[in-house]
């Protein structure tokens, strides 16, 4: 078990916080899948964001992302328009998106002023130095999650942004993906990650964001998320209920 680092532990500069999104919405035919959504993190370490499907946990990652314009709504990151901050982010989807080159290649292309000694050092990170001139998408579905979380990381981001990304993997590959956005998390870097399992939210979160029907119910630190949710939809969520 790791020691638990608390969020004012971290002190280097990141100049992407405080993020803050106002009445950010979404329309999706005549429903809001985000509706209003309200959130500010103000410090820095992992935030996990929780919640039922459908909530709108992915929408809100791919806003945060630049990938989706609200209909309704800002998100500024630091000093920084959400335009001026991608370079500074990345993201690592459920399905990875690799391309049609080799391990070494796609590592390349993401970060194209990279020396050699910091793509190797990426390939053993991910525990795929051997497979540096496979095809990228022959890779096993572990392997190619390792590879697009190796390719994000080379970027240096201040921001890491994660939706569901060890979803369905083996434990060997999880384990080593949770291992890197600990030591992601402790150089500084803003985690923000979407996840099912509470496992994983209780071993790797320093926040709880709970999402329902595109609004933030509820935006707690993990232990007391975990020990003592304050809203009706965490607690029912907690328990296995369904939440309709």
């Amino acid at each position: 078990m790791r020691s638990k680092i608390l969020l004012s532990d971290v002190s280097m500069y990141n100049p992407l916080m405080p993020i803050v999104i106002q009445g950010l919405s979404l329309i999706k035919g005549e429903r809001p899948v985000l509706d209003g959504l309200e959130l500010t993190l103000r410090h820095p370490g992992i935030s996990v964001i929780m919640g039922p499907n459908g909530a709108g946990k992915s929408l809100l990652l791919r806003c945060l992302h630049g990938l989706i314009e609200p209909d309704q709504g800002s998100i500024s990151l630091g000093s920084l328009t959400l335009a001026s901050s991608r370079p500074q982010q990345a993201m690592v989807f459920q399905h990875p998106v690799l391309l049609r080159r080799t391990v070494l290649q796609n590592l390349k292309f993401a970060a194209p002023d990279a020396t050699e000694s910091a793509l190797n050092e990426a390939l053993a990170s991910v525990n795929l130095s051997t497979r540096s001139h496979s095809p990228a998408r022959m890779l096993s579905g572990g392997e190619q999650q390792r590879l697009a979380l190796a390719r994000a990381l080379l970027t240096q981001p201040k921001l890491l942004l994660l939706d569901e990304a060890t979803a369905s993997l083996d434990p060997a590959s999880v384990y080593l993906i949770e291992s890197l956005v600990r030591k992601t998390r402790e150089m500084g870097t803003k985690v923000i990650l979407i996840s099912h399992d509470q496992g994983q939210a209780r071993r790797l979160a320093d926040e709880v964001i709970f999402v329902d029907r595109g609004r933030i119910v509820e935006q707690t630190p993990a232990h007391d998320f975990f020990n003592a949710p304050t809203s009706r939809q965490a607690q029912s969520y907690l328990a296995g209920e369904l939440i309709i």
